[in-house]
């Protein structure tokens, strides 16, 4: 199944790695294991305080190509500390509870003529949020993931 995305890593001091998936690209965990490939480059340069194993921290869903031999041989081979993400719980997507929330009202009403300029307005509203807003954004999710662990992973509102 083909699947087009925005794909994000952010970090308490914003996001580190943005890129939309080319047209016609399977995110497959082929695919997904060049992501983490750029991830980790991207780190190296800009954060060199996480080079160290163990220096952060990782939270991907449950999606297949996240889940590829591959993938984790990489993410173990430098040493990432992959935090388990819990099925069902979007609540702990920081796109769902809070990306998605900025973009649907600076691009609502808006008709686009091309997927170019789709990914131009996209850039431009995600490059105006603060780094204030995004270090919240990570705060909520260890808010939202305390809920889950009181939960014991159900369902919850």
């Amino acid at each position: 199944m083909e699947q087009r995305a925005n794909i994000k890593f952010c970090f308490k001091l914003g996001i580190i790695l943005g890129e939309f998936v080319p047209q016609g690209e399977n995110v497959n965990g082929e695919y997904y294991l060049g992501v983490m490939e750029r991830l980790w480059k991207r780190i190296v340069r800009v954060r060199p305080e996480y080079r160290m194993p163990a220096s952060w921290f990782l939270l991907h869903d449950n999606a297949p190509s996240h889940k590829t031999v591959a993938v984790g041989e990489f993410l173990a081979q430098k040493q990432v500390c992959v935090l388990q993400h819990p099925p069902y719980s979007p609540d702990l997507s920081p796109c769902d509870y809070f990306l998605f929330p900025k973009l649907k009202p600076a691009m609502k009403g808006t008709f686009y003529d091309s997927v170019t300029q789709v990914q131009g307005a996209v850039t431009r509203v995600i490059a105006a949020i603060s780094q204030n807003d995004i270090k919240k954004s990570m705060l909520a999710l260890v808010e939202r993931a305390q809920r889950c662990i009181d939960a014991e992973g159900m369902y919850f509102e």
